[in-house]
C-alpha cells in the first residue's frame, strides 16, 4: 500500500491556518497540496537513462470567490515563519487580478458560490505489490533489449522504458478535507527493423497501477511487437475510399478519446466550441453503443478519488444507446451550466489551471466474438496499433492514425498488411456506422493528452473490438 506523503501531512496544520487567514476575507477558499515523485527509466543497446519523472512535483494552489468570479494563485514552500508573507502575496495578486478583472469586465464572466458537502476523508489504493529497486527495473529492460536482438536478426534498434509515479494530494476547504494517494506506472518497448534497405518501426505500451503487472504485459507483448515490425518491411499503402474495418481495443479508445472525449469537455459547451452541446439527448451513435468517462470505474493511470477541485471521481454515462446523455464538465464550467460537475476537473500541475480533462474513456464491452465479427466483413482490415489521433469539436471532423491494418477478405485475413492506416471523418457517421462490439475489453493509459496551451495529463481510454464502416486515405 502506497504511503501518503509525510511532507504534505507535516504542512497540513500551516495550511489549515492559511485557509483560515483567507476564508476571513472571501467568500470561498480552496487549497490544493500536492507532492508527486517517480522515475523515467530507459534502456536501449548501448546506453541506460535513469531520470526524474517530467511530473514529478511539489506545490499549492490557492483559488478564492470575490463575490464575481474565481482567482487563483500558486506556490511550492510554505513554513510557521512565512506564512503571513505567503497571506499577503496571495491577497495582494488576487485583489490585483481582481482589478484589472473589474476593468475589462464582462457580466458573463459571473460565477456563483461554489456549494460543497461536508466531507473529510483520507484515501489509498490497496496495492498488493513488492517494492522494485532501481537495478531491478534497470536490469529488465536491458535484459528485454538484449532478447529482441537475439530473437531477430532484422532488428537494428530497441528501447524499453518504465515510468511511474506516485502522487499524494490533499484537498482544503471550509468543508472539506481529503486526501489521496495513488500510483501508476506505463511501460512502452519500440523497435526498429531492417531488411534490404527498408526501414520500419513498431511500439508496443502497457499501463497499471502495479510494476509487476507491466512488467508480465511488456514481456507477453515483445514477440508480437518485432513479428509486426518484420510484417510492416512488406506492407504497403491502402488505397484510399470506404471500409469495413474492425478496431482493436487501443484504436477503440483513440476513438473514444477524440470523438467523444474532446468532444463532450462541457468547458467547450460555455465557450461555444462543442457541437456536441446541440446533440443532448439525440441520437449519436448506433444503439449498440454505451460509453463511459470516470476515474472511479479502473484501476489505470488516470483513476483518482477526487479531482484537482475536490470533487469525488465518478462513473459518468456519456453516451446510453447511442443516445448522447451529458458531458463532463469541471466545477467552475458545471457553475455556468447549472450542472452537477463530475469530477473531471485536472491541472497539468499546481502551476497550472484546472480543465475539463477526461479520465478513464472508454466503450462498453459487447455480446460478438471476434472471429464472428471478423467473418461478417466483405472487404476491409483489421486497424491495430493507435497511433494518434485529433478531433474538431466544432464541427465533429475527426482523424485518426494507426500503424497497421491486416487484410481481411471474405471474412478472412489475407496475410497483407497494410501501413499506416489513416482514418477520417465525422464523428457522427463513424459512430452510427459501429454494428457490433466484442466481449473482450482492454483499457489503455501509455500516452499523455494534451489541451489549451498544451498542457499535458494522464489519461487512459479503451473498449472492445468495433466493427464500423470509416474512410481511409
Amino acid at each position: 500500500m502506497e504511503e501518503f506523503s509525510n511532507y504534505l501531512t507535516k504542512i497540513k496544520p500551516l495550511l489549515k491556518r492559511l485557509l483560515q487567514m483567507l476564508c476571513a476575507k472571501y467568500a470561498y477558499v480552496s487549497i490544493l497540496a500536492t507532492d508527486s515523485e517517480g522515475k523515467i527509466i530507459q534502456a536501449g543497446a548501448n546506453e541506460v537513462q535513469i531520470k526524474e519523472h517530467h511530473m514529478q512535483e511539489k506545490g499549492f494552489v490557492v483559488r478564492v470567490y470575490n463575490g464575481k468570479f474565481y482567482s487563483e494563485y500558486s506556490f511550492n514552500s510554505i513554513d510557521a515563519q512565512n506564512i503571513k508573507e505567503i497571506y499577503d502575496k496571495i491577497t495582494l495578486e488576487l485583489d490585483v487580478q481582481e482589478l484589472i478583472a473589474k476593468s475589462i469586465y464582462l457580466k458573463e464572466s459571473e460565477y456563483p458560490l461554489i456549494q460543497e458537502e461536508t466531507i473529510q476523508q483520507s484515501f489509498q489504493k490497496n496495492i498488493k505489490d513488492r517494492d522494485y529497486t532501481i537495478k531491478e527495473l534497470v536490469d529488465y529492460c536491458k535484459k528485454i533489449v538484449n532478447t529482441a536482438f537475439v530473437e531477430s536478426e532484422y532488428v537494428i534498434s530497441c528501447r524499453c522504458s518504465i515510468e511511474y509515479l506516485t502522487v499524494s494530494k490533499m484537498f482544503l476547504s471550509s468543508q472539506k478535507d481529503l486526501e489521496q494517494v495513488y500510483p501508476w506506472v506505463n511501460g512502452r518497448l519500440s523497435v526498429i527493423v531492417n531488411r534490404n534497405d527498408t526501414t520500419k518501426s513498431n511500439f508496443e505500451a502497457t499501463s497499471n497501477i502495479l510494476v509487476s503487472s507491466v512488467l508480465k504485459e511488456l514481456e507477453k507483448k515483445e514477440h508480437r511487437v518485432i513479428q509486426d515490425a518484420i510484417a510492416l518491411l512488406d506492407s504497403t499503402k491502402p488505397v484510399p475510399g470506404e471500409y469495413e474495418i474492425i478496431t482493436s481495443p487501443d484504436v477503440t479508445g483513440l476513438i473514444a478519446h477524440e470523438a467523444f472525449g474532446h468532444g463532450v469537455e462541457m468547458d467547450m459547451f460555455v465557450k461555444n466550441r462543442a457541437k456536441a452541446k446541440e446533440y443532448i439527448n439525440k441520437q449519436v451513435a448506433s444503439e449498440t453503443i454505451q460509453m463511459h468517462d470516470g476515474a472511479k470505474p479502473f484501476e489505470n493511470c488516470s483513476s483518482y478519488f477526487f479531482d484537482d477541485e475536490g470533487i469525488l471521481a465518478k462513473d459518468t454515462i456519456i453516451i446510453k444507446n447511442g443516445i448522447l446523455q451529458t458531458g463532463i464538465a469541471d466545477s467552475l464550467s458545471a457553475l455556468k451550466l447549472n450542472i452537477e460537475p463530475t469530477g473531471n476537473g485536472k491541472r497539468e500541475s499546481y502551476k497550472r489551471k484546472a480543465y475539463t480533462r477526461m479520465t478513464n474513456t472508454y466503450f462498453e464491452r459487447g455480446q460478438s466474438i471476434l472471429d464472428d465479427m471478423v467473418s461478417k466483413v466483405k472487404k476491409g482490415m483489421l486497424v491495430c496499433n493507435a497511433y494518434s489521433g485529433m478531433e474538431d469539436p466544432k464541427n465533429w471532423g475527426l482523424q485518426a492514425i494507426a500503424l497497421i491494418g491486416r487484410e481481411i477478405i471474405d471474412g478472412k485475413y489475407t496475410g497483407k498488411i497494410y501501413s499506416p492506416i489513416y482514418m477520417n471523418g465525422n464523428v457522427l457517421d463513424i459512430l452510427k456506422s459501429i454494428s457490433m462490439t466484442s466481449q473482450d475489453f482492454l483499457l489503455f493509459g501509455s500516452g499523455y493528452c494534451c489541451k489549451g496551451y498544451k498542457e499535458k495529463s494522464k489519461t487512459a481510454d479503451g473498449g472492445p473490438y468495433l466493427k464500423a464502416k470509416v474512410n481511409i486515405g
